[in-house]
């Protein structure tokens, strides 16, 4: 590696208030190089299988990467943790301004590892390459208020949902216009009595003018177009065009008031963009009664079609109550999707509507307060509410994390993309449902082959950290700009990290307990839709032969364990300790199932 290279970590004790530098071992920094693949390694290493995510001993880690701030679109940092929703390795993004401004100020350090709890509530400054633990009176503002309290800086922080650990809390950078979304990285940060980390320093990267040849590529490139014109609102028309948007609960797969709340509405509520002057400008900036707020895809989707609310202005202030208590707009709107579909059928005692903003409000006030028994049940997530309530087949789950709103219905390579992601469900890992509608649907093996290409691609972009959608234009993996800084990779070696990092959560993910029974098929998505523009639900026969070819592919066996081979293939074999179960023979597409536990895992992970 070569000079001035980041090649330490700051380390941040918070139940002794201590700070301190330590290099990374330089094997970590060839065989992982950063973002999430630094942070598995380091939470492989450094957790004790089935730790409490909420407690003290759970490691919260902010980290960039060499190519952090150094293409167009969003610039990116990465949290890593192990998640209190699932119990899963936990990797989730945020751009904005705070991810260079973090990068800068580390100065020779690629992020934070942040461990222990205080006992008041605290934020850390970071600048110049050192970080400090100072008490801080923000608790109890929310993510606006909190930027506000920093604004000589860039801020992460966390709202009312993350201080009172809403089991999918974020963390807020830019006043609640970007959020590390799913998992409910805010919760642990809350637990941790973690209020902001504030980054102060802003300075230039050095690689400037090869940055602007990869700007003039995105600008030019199919999705660099999209972004530009739409950014990912659009997916909301997209979805409903092909069938595939989840709506009113998961029941129909087109809301009949998409018109209202897709892009056209948006365009049409739009006050400018986030980056006016840029090619690719960012998202729409909207007024709502909130205050200002920029809706995403995620919006339209989960808290619009997804709550049957066919008015952009309910949506869009919606969202932004979203955005400034800190809640993933997903799994907020699953949990309200599931209140609602659970009083109409007589499982809880209450009277909400689909379509009726004040309904929605109401629950999503109770989440984030846990002020009643049904707000404190949906603040855990849906699979939580059914353990106490019942209603396990009404929203779909994975790993305990609700689905984004992409209906493999609509899609059904997607049930296997939500199936195997190793934070459970999501949507960014693979998005076959961009090609498959159009193209027809897949065999089983083109469906599985084409979900790790995009799995081992995306690992490599988020342990570089860049923007995947950025990344399209990095045909070599990023190779060229590695160059740049110092660093010598061929495309080939980083397509291998790509499938290292995925293979190392894995087996993050089996230490905890989960195998092939956590990638099942969530039975709601066995059920027709109600609207009946599909004729069936996902075929369980179909999905379980894209499993099975998914495992082959991988080399893992058929209960989901990584082969012996597998591991020492991808130079893991030094890393892999003795809990950690693994598998003697691959799968092969004419393997039988083997029998294996049917349990789900609570939010410590451990089996109920």
């Amino acid at each position: 590696m070569s000079e001035g290279t980041p090649n330490r970590i700051l380390r941040v004790d918070l139940s002794n208030r201590t700070a301190s530098s330590e290099p990374i071992p330089s094997t970590w920094l060839r065989t992982f190089i950063g973002g999430k693949g630094l942070g598995a390694r380091y939470l492989y290493e450094e957790l004790e299988p089935g730790i409490d995510p909420l407690g003290p001993e759970n490691r919260l880690l902010f980290l960039v990467g060499p190519l952090t701030g150094t293409l167009p679109g969003e610039p990116r940092y990465a949290a890593v943790t192990r998640s209190p929703l699932t119990g899963t390795f936990l990797d989730s993004y945020a751009g904005g301004s705070f991810p260079e401004a973090l990068a800068t100020s580390l100065g020779d350090h690629l992020g934070l590892i942040v461990q222990g709890a205080a006992e008041d509530p605290v934020c850390l400054d970071v600048a110049d390459g050192d970080v400090a633990i100072h008490s801080t009176d923000t608790w109890g503002g929310d993510t606006v208020e909190t930027a506000e309290a920093f604004s000589e800086a860039a801020t992460a922080c966390i709202g009312p949902a993350g201080e009172n650990r809403v089991a999918y809390a974020t963390i807020a950078s830019d006043g609640g216009d970007h959020h590390a979304g799913r998992g409910g990285a805010g919760a642990v940060m809350g637990a941790k009595r973690l209020k902001a980390v504030v980054a102060r320093d802003d300075a230039p990267n050095g690689t400037e003018s090869l940055c602007e040849s990869y700007a003039e590529r995105f600008r030019e490139n199919e999705t660099g177009r999209w972004l530009a014109a739409s950014d990912t609102v659009e997916s909301v028309d997209y979805a409903d065009e092909v069938g595939a948007l989840a709506t009113r609960g998961w029941t129909e797969g087109r809301f009949d008031e998409v018109g209202s709340v897709g892009v056209e509405a948006v365009r049409d509520a739009a006050t400018g963009r986030e980056r006016e002057h840029e090619a690719v400008p960012g998202g729409f900036r909207v007024s709502t009664d909130e205050g200002e707020s920029v809706p995403r895809g995620a919006t339209a989707m989960s808290l619009g079609a997804g709550l049957g609310i066919g008015s952009f202005d309910a949506v869009a202030t919606l969202g932004e109550r979203c955005n400034r208590a800190g809640v993933d707009v997903i799994s907020a709107g699953s949990a309200i999707s599931w209140a609602i579909r659970a009083a109409n059928d007589g499982t809880i005692d209450r009277r909400p509507a689909f379509g009726n903003e004040g309904d929605a409000r109401e629950l999503l006030e109770e989440i984030v307060d846990r002020k009643t028994p049904l707000g404190d049940a949906l603040a855990n997530g849906v699979d939580a509410a059914t353990a106490r309530f019942g209603g396990e087949e009404l929203i779909p789950t994975v790993k305990t994390m609700e689905l984004p709103s992409y209906d493999p219905r609509g899609a059904q390579s997607m049930a296997l993309a939500y199936a195997t992601s190793d934070r459970g469900a999501c949507h960014r890992r693979a998005r076959p449902v961009e090609r498959e509608p159009v193209e027809g649907q897949w065999s089983p093996s083109e469906a599985a082959a084409t979900i790790v290409r995009e799995q081992d691609r995306r690992s490599v972009l988020w342990s570089l950290v860049v923007d995947d959608f950025a990344g399209d234009v990095l045909e070599d993996f990023g190779s060229e700009l590695l160059e740049a800084r110092g660093l010598e990779y061929d495309p080939e070696e980083l397509r291998t990290v790509g499938e290292r990092v995925w293979t190392l959560t894995r087996l993050f993910n089996v230490r905890e307990g989960f195998d092939r029974s956590d990638d099942e098929l969530p039975a709601a998505l066995e059920t027709p839709l109600e609207d009946g523009q599909e004729e069936s639900g996902v075929d369980p026969n179909r999905f379980e032969s894209m499993l099975v070819a998914y495992y082959a592919r991988r080399g893992w066996g058929m209960d989901g364990l990584p082969t012996r081979e597998t591991v020492d293939r991808l130079g893991l074999a030094g890393v892999v300790d003795d809990e950690t179960a693994l598998a003697d023979e691959p799968a092969t597409l004419t393997s039988t199932r083997r029998s294996s536990r049917s349990a789900k895992h609570d939010r410590n992970g451990e089996p109920q």
